[in-house]
């Protein structure tokens, strides 16, 4: 009987392969034009859904720079540190949209007359406020958990727009930028959250 249905398995299995390869070229030439009025849509299951990556839509004008490897290093270590902590891919694109706007991803020392007072790291964060030492904040897995954590003290992050919620914690000088980096923020995190 055991005979009988692994010979019955492998039968089905031969016809579905030989239906395959025969219908393969087939199928290959035939006319795939979309039907008017309808969008073919590909999606991957392992990439976030980007309603969650913005909800918000984007506010206002967006900018984009072109990242080397130290900067998609940062991405990797921002979004490895969001795991981490436990948080989501939308904590993620807030971080990186404000580490865009800080320091274009790059682990900046201290800057001598250019910098912002005591500011250094990913996020600029300052000694001088408490956020670490020199070697903590230029440390990217501490300061992308140091920011995550202001940003879980964040009342509603989740349903704020991205600037308010970066403003929140970063009181900049500046709280309107962040906003300007959330779609490549948002790409970056699409691009490399499973990676």
């Amino acid at each position: 009987m055991t005979s009988m249905l692994r010979k019955t398995v492998l039968g089905i299995a031969g016809v579905a392969f030989a239906g395959g390869v025969f219908a393969g070229p087939v199928a290959a030439h035939a006319d795939v034009t979309p039907v008017a009025g309808t969008t073919a849509v590909a999606v991957q299951a392992d990439k976030p859904d980007t309603s969650k990556l913005i909800p918000h839509g984007v506010q206002g004008a967006q900018s984009r720079i072109d990242l080397d490897g130290e900067q998609v290093a940062s991405v990797k270590a921002i979004i490895a540190a969001t795991k981490k902590a436990g948080m989501d891919e939308r904590a993620a694109v807030v971080a990186i949209a404000t580490s865009l706007q800080e320091s274009k991803l790059e682990n900046l020392g201290h800057l001598g007359d250019r910098n912002d007072h005591d500011s250094q790291g990913l996020f600029q964060q300052r000694p001088s406020s408490g956020w670490g030492t020199v070697e903590q904040i230029t440390d990217p897995e501490y300061s992308t958990t140091a920011f995550l954590k202001g940003l879980k003290q964040v009342d509603g992050w989740q349903d704020m727009p991205l600037t308010e919620a970066a403003q929140t914690v970063q009181v900049s000088a500046y709280p309107d930028h962040y906003a300007q980096w959330e779609q490549q923020a948002a790409d970056l995190v699409t691009q490399h959250w499973n990676s």
